[in-house]
């Protein structure tokens, strides 16, 4: 009853009763209360206890103890006061769910923004479009100037078609406008990542609204205000083997195969990935090499795969491609621009990175690159218009007669006959081998592996002298023990060698007989016979060889 009594006062006083600390403007009204009603109360208490007692001591002692309550009940109510004031305002900023508010849509990402005024109208007038509300006409006459270029006919085949693309960076993002401002009606956009403000240098349609914004939703929204008409379906998914069927299926209700797929990925491993597949699986697919580093436009050639030069994405894929039986058949956009003094390169990573721990944990991903690559905002959108124009050839059937790269012009099958028959000379020339021991011998290469071992891992030269004419392929060091492997018996047994890519060695005809002579069939050790540079660089080839033997 006494509290009571206490907190009604205390509500009832205002500032005119305390002028000193209503003059200070900072002090709440609160405090101010608080404050004049102690030293109220404390000269009240004294006032009681000095008629209960003429002792001072005693006095002071409990008007210090009745003060010191007064100040604690006052802080902790002061304390619940300003709680019930924060829950106050946080519950008053949350929408009443009888109101009409814009709703945030969802994705794995997080919130989209609500859309504006703008972007409202262009997803109506989209709905329309493709629900069949547009006039024919109009798609026409915006695509005219296709239509006379490409015919009537093959407008219509582009119009129809199914174009997939994976990566909708720099070059995906400049491929996919080009196609929805053609007349592609139909288009799947593959991308896990969002829009930064560092790929606005080079990103299609993107706009500083868009940042954070993931690719594919940035890329639809900005086309539907171009061509409405066009019909996205968006997958907010990384690319990889194992989600390689549902990515690649066909479309929608009608089940259509894709026409055309574009790799636009920057990542080895997911690239070799995706061109496997289509290659497997016979889907038109056509790869974007390297833009990063690269400067001139008049060096952007399209040529096969297996043409490729100059570019370290287009190499390592190559490579890789080939371990796993891929050696031509797809067509890519690369460069045969070369690195010189003063060009861009790849941007060393900081060595306090490095003493951090692994480096790896600094990328987007697992195995995704670390390091920046430098990129010129101009060379994706080339890249990407490039590979759209060989898509829309290709698919509208209109002639298109490239410039041929230039080959290597070798054949390798020659080559792959003498390591077949070095491998029957060495298990003949084992102790006690029968006379037929060679007889259907067969050895672990392929013509695949020769072409791959003289061409990416020796670059077409010789390992001795450097010399890139009549090339071979021989062993390097002189087998310990029997190389022959069998199994079964009689009409049913197969017989191969131990044979490793990582046991040869290029070199030419003349260099290759000698080395046969000396160590394969003397039993010299290469050491005995060549000098220390020489070993050195052999050996860091054979090395670079068991790395990429992991793959097979």
């Amino acid at each position: 009853m006494g509290l009571e009594i206490f907190w009604s006062g205390f509500g009832r006083l205002s500032p005119d009763v305390f002028p000193k600390c209503a003059q200070d403007k900072t002090t709440p009204t609160f405090v101010a209360r608080f404050i004049f009603l102690a030293s109220v109360c404390g000269s009240i208490m004294s006032g009681l206890l000095s008629r209960a007692t003429t002792d001072s001591r005693f006095q002071l002692a409990a008007t210090a103890v009745v003060s010191g309550g007064i100040v604690a009940a006052g802080l902790l109510s002061y304390q619940r006061l300003s709680q019930e004031k924060r829950v106050s305002k946080l519950k008053e900023s949350i929408p009443d769910p009888s109101e009409e508010r814009p709703v945030q849509k969802l994705t794995s990402l997080g919130a989209i923004p609500p859309p504006d005024k703008e972007d409202l109208r262009t997803e109506a007038l989209a709905r329309r479009a493709q629900a069949g509300d547009f006039d024919d006409e109009l798609i026409l006459e915006q695509l005219a100037r296709n239509r006379v270029f490409l015919t009537p006919e093959g407008l219509d085949k582009l119009r129809n078609s199914f174009v997939i693309v994976v990566g909708c960076g720099g070059v995906g993002s400049h491929a996919t406008a080009a196609f929805a401002r053609s007349g592609v009606s139909k288009l799947r956009l593959i991308d896990f990542d969002q829009v930064t403000l560092s790929s606005l240098n080079r990103h299609a349609v993107a706009t500083l609204a868009d940042v954070g914004l993931p690719k594919v939703q940035c890329l639809q929204k900005r086309l539907r205000a171009i061509a409405p008409w066009v019909k996205f379906d968006l997958r907010l998914e990384k690319f990889d083997g194992n989600s390689a069927e549902p990515l690649l299926a066909p479309w929608g209700e009608n089940g259509q195969k894709p026409d055309f797929v574009v790799d636009a990925i920057d990542n080895i491993d997911t690239k070799v990935a995706l061109l496997k597949y289509c290659h497997d699986h016979q889907i038109p697919v056509i790869s974007a090499m390297g833009a990063g580093c690269k400067s001139d436009p008049t060096r952007i050639i399209v040529g096969d795969i297996s043409t490729t030069t100059d570019d370290g994405l287009s190499r390592a894929t190559r490579r890789r491609l080939k371990l796993q039986g891929v050696t031509n058949g797809i067509p890519a956009v690369y460069s045969t621009e070369r690195t010189a003094e003063g060009k861009a390169q790849l941007l060393p990573l900081a060595e306090e990175e490095f003493q951090k721990g692994t480096v790896g944990d600094l990328g987007v991903l697992p195995d995704f690159r670390v390091r920046i690559l430098p990129v010129l905002g101009t060379m994706p959108a080339i890249f990407g218009l490039t590979v759209a124009n060989h898509v829309i050839l290709k698919i509208t059937g209109y002639p298109c007669d490239y410039v041929e790269s230039k080959g290597s012009g070798k054949t390798f099958d020659s080559v792959f006959s003498i390591v077949q028959a070095n491998e029957e000379r060495l298990v003949r020339a084992e102790p006690g081998a029968p006379v037929d021991v060679a007889v259907g011998l067969r050895i672990t290469l392929s013509v695949a592996d020769v072409n791959f071992l003289i061409e990416e891992m020796y670059r077409g030269r010789s390992a001795i002298s450097s010399l890139p004419t009549g090339l071979f392929l021989m062993r390097w060091r002189k087998p310990q023990g029997s190389i022959l492997q069998t199994t079964g018996e009689g009409e049913d047994q197969q017989k191969w060698t131990t044979l490793r890519m990582s046991d040869l060695v290029c070199m030419t005809k003349k260099e290759a007989k000698l080395h046969e002579q000396q160590v394969l069939k003397e039993g010299k050790s290469p050491e005995e016979l060549y000098d220390a540079e020489t070993l050195k660089r052999v050996e860091e080839r054979i090395a670079e060889i068991k790395e990429y033997e992991k793959y097979r």
